[in-house]
């Protein structure tokens, strides 16, 4: 990595006056204006180091802003961390959207990166990271120093040390459950790592968050932002129409589910915060180190990280999604909290409508799915049953809740796979790869192992291009596309793929009837083919 001298005052140790040059990724003078402006539109997209105070800042940090010659920008908290940086206090780096310059990273490191959040380096190695995503850890390393700034034990570092400082400061969990919940493995290296990196002990920033009045009045509640415009209104419809009975639920703005991590079982309840640009989650388990990994889950299932003003601006380019965009700003691909839970449920989806998969995902979680405790899931509370595992639906007798023998043996055949190959369904290879094994399973064809990659594998540019929804909304003069024709077109929109599909299927073209195609209307499927109804 190129380095340069840094004239400095007072700087950390570990820096010994020569810092990354880190303009490869970012333009020095561009990143000092949005500093000076405070532009929220660069909020993760960089970070501030100040070599006068031994602080990292977010853009918009509401201290004044240093001087241009003592500021290093940088790509990533976890460079600033392992520079030796500390956190600003009161920009609050926990808070920042998103991943900021990581998601332009290559494909191996964002793997890398979502496993890491998932908690891969808690207890596990490098090598063991590096295996996972298929390289070797010495190019792991290196990939992460050209696109991170910074190691992936440094990258681990820092997400543990934020994620403390947001329990601290957002929930009124004990010591040892956010030591726990961070992945700490003693309560003596969590104080001594807090203070090392703060200044100040877990308790003394507590005191500060309560003397903030940031602290709830009870139970465990974990903000997630995300870089506006978003279309809440749009994710909860989609949502809403899809959520499996007493599995998940939508009411008065807020999506409900119960969970199951690990041996931790559990239910959130998720609602929009607009005047401050987050989701605000309230969490129920049974244990409270699974905290970290429901926040990850939560911002992949409602796409938080998105870089949504360059996806929009890219679609906007093209004729077709111009208006489009400029009418609903903001919308997202919806994830899947769990990917063999979203696979099974496409899977129900072919050749019915969306009212009818959902119908038979309900009966699928009664008959196998787990029932939480009353403590748990409250006297009232609307959703109490666990989706079911792959050992139990693999197991059962599916005939019984209205499935045809051909797709209770499709069920049955991913069931059985998941449970001897739990990676199966992990975003840990390309797209092509992953589609490819999708497809080697009986039953899955082109359209199911797009919309599954799309959807639970978070992979931006899968492309059902057999979707017959898709076709029709591009269609040019009355007449319909082919699938190849429809690939040739989309090409112009990668690598977004995923994110125009979305709007072509919830905004059909201006003369047709918008609320009937955005409920989800069943188109049929055509004998011998994998085309279904135009969303499921």
């Amino acid at each position: 990595m190129r380095t340069h001298k840094v004239r400095k005052r007072r700087a950390p140790a570990r820096v010994f006056g020569i810092v990354p040059a880190m303009d490869i990724y970012l333009n020095r003078e561009a990143c000092y204006r949005a500093l000076l402006t405070r532009d929220a539109r660069f909020d993760g997209r960089f970070y501030t180091a100040v070599v006068s105070t031994g602080i990292f800042c977010r853009p918009i940090c509401p201290a004044r802003p240093p001087k241009i010659e003592n500021c290093v920008f940088l790509p990533s908290a976890a460079a600033a961390h392992q520079m030796g940086f500390r956190p600003c206090l009161r920009c609050r780096p926990e808070l920042t959207p998103g991943l900021g310059a990581w998601l332009g990273s290559a494909n191996t490191v964002s793997r890398a990166l979502y496993l890491i959040s998932e908690g891969a380096l808690n207890g596990a190695s490098v090598e063991n990271l590096a295996e996972r995503v298929g390289v070797t850890s010495r190019h792991l390393r290196r990939l992460f120093d050209h696109h991170v700034g910074a190691t992936p034990v440094s990258v681990a570092q820092m997400q543990r040390i934020l994620l403390v400082k947001k329990l601290l400061d957002e929930t009124r969990m004990s010591m040892a459950e956010i030591a726990m919940a961070s992945g700490f493995g003693s309560i003596r290296r969590f104080n001594a790592t807090m203070r090392k990196c703060y200044g100040r002990t877990p308790t003394e920033l507590r005191r500060r968050a309560a003397a903030d009045n940031r602290m709830p009045a009870d139970g465990i509640r974990v903000k997630l932002p995300f870089t506006p415009p978003y279309d809440w209104s749009g994710m909860l419809a989609f949502l809403a129409a899809r959520a499996i009975p007493d599995v998940e639920a939508v009411q008065a703005g807020t999506y409900c589910r119960t969970f199951a991590v690990g041996s931790a079982r559990g239910i959130v309840e998720v609602e929009a915060d607009p005047d401050h640009s987050q989701l605000l989650a309230k969490i129920r388990t049974s244990d409270v180190s699974v905290v970290g990994t429901i926040a990850a889950r939560l911002r992949r299932l409602f796409d938080l990280d998105a870089e949504i003003m360059a996806i929009d601006g890219h679609l906007a380019a093209d004729v077709l999604f111009d208006r489009r965009v400029r009418n609903r700003p903001g919308l997202r691909v919806p994830g899947a909290w769990d990917s063999f839970e979203l696979a099974v449920r496409a899977i129900l989806g072919q050749q019915i409508s969306v009212a009818g998969a959902t119908t038979l995902a309900g009966r699928l979680a009664a008959l196998l799915g787990e029932r939480l405790e009353a403590e748990i899931a409250g006297a009232d509370g609307p959703v109490r049953t666990v989706f079911p595992a792959a050992a139990s639906i693999a197991a059962a007798n599916l005939t019984g809740i209205g499935l045809t023998r051909t797709r209770a043996a499709t069920l049955q055949t991913l069931a059985r796979t998941m449970a001897n190959s739990p990676d199966l369904l992990r975003s840990y290879e390309t797209l092509d790869v992953t589609v490819a094994k999708l497809q080697a399973l009986p039953g899955v064809g082109p359209w199911t192992a797009q919309y599954i990659a799309m959807r639970a594998l978070r992979e931006p540019d899968a492309f059902p291009a057999s979707d017959l929804g898709l076709l029709k909304a591009v269609a040019a003069g009355g007449r319909r596309l082919s699938p190849t024709e429809l690939l040739k077109r989309a090409e112009a929109w990668r690598p977004w793929r995923a994110y125009a599909a979305v709007r072509l299927w919830l905004q059909p073209p201006a003369d047709e009837d918008v609320r009937k195609q955005s409920r989800g209307r069943a188109i049929a499927r055509r004998p011998g083919t994998d085309h279904y109804q135009s969303i499921e």
